[in-house]
């Protein structure tokens, strides 16, 4: 969605978010560039927007946590419309995309993404075939922020890659051990089977 449409973006920094969600009673993950950052330990490019992750399951957790916000929803998902997101509402598939400012005058400063799980397994939105345990989803950084484990993060920036997602995985790629890029792989094999990035990954077939 465009900020030029939607109003106007002033990320937070991940330090700012951990502050926010700094006793919660739910897992989340700092996600997308930011992410890919946190697991390099330097900046990589400039970021229009920062991202977190939560699972679905606790919404209503989030909701009363940000209580005093200005939340929106995209609905319909990536259509470029917003709506607010009511107090007691549950968020249904296919609604994920939270917008979230101080106040209505403020910039928008966090964009939260809803993903599933089911018990202990962490489920794609965009695929239920694609899972992982939720105790292997994030890390945590040495100033203790939670952030999307760098194969899962690609994994999302795979369906639709621009060219800041190149900047990441060139930049990630070489501290990806093999579990990691066996598991990337086959995910991504699942959304984008001709996906260049496969080369990359696996470049010696498995035998």
């Amino acid at each position: 969605m465009s900020a030029d449409v939607l109003g106007h973006w002033v990320p937070d920094r991940p330090e700012d978010v951990a502050a926010v969600f700094a006793k919660p009673d739910f897992p989340w993950w700092i996600a997308g560039g930011y992410a890919i950052e946190l697991a390099v330990g330097r900046h990589l490019r400039p970021h229009g927007d920062l991202d977190i992750l939560v699972l679905r399951r606790d919404q209503a957790l989030v909701r009363d946590l940000l209580a005093g916000w200005d939340l929106y929803v995209a609905d319909p998902p990536g259509q470029g419309e917003l709506r607010p997101w009511r107090p007691g509402e549950v968020l249904r598939p296919p609604l994920h995309d939270i917008w979230c400012r101080r106040t209505p005058e403020a910039p928008w400063s966090i964009q939260i993404m809803v993903d599933e799980a089911e018990g202990t397994q962490w489920v794609s939105r965009r695929d239920p075939e694609v899972r992982l345990p939720i105790d292997r989803l994030g890390r945590t950084s040495e100033t203790g922020v939670p952030y999307l484990a760098p194969e899962v993060q690609l994994f999302y920036k795979a369906k639709a890659t621009r060219e800041k997602d190149e900047i990441d995985f060139e930049a990630v790629l070489p501290l990806l051990g093999l579990s990691q890029r066996v598991w990337l792989a086959d995910a991504i094999k699942v959304i984008a089977p001709d996906h260049p990035w496969l080369r990359r990954l696996l470049p010696i077939s498995r035998t």
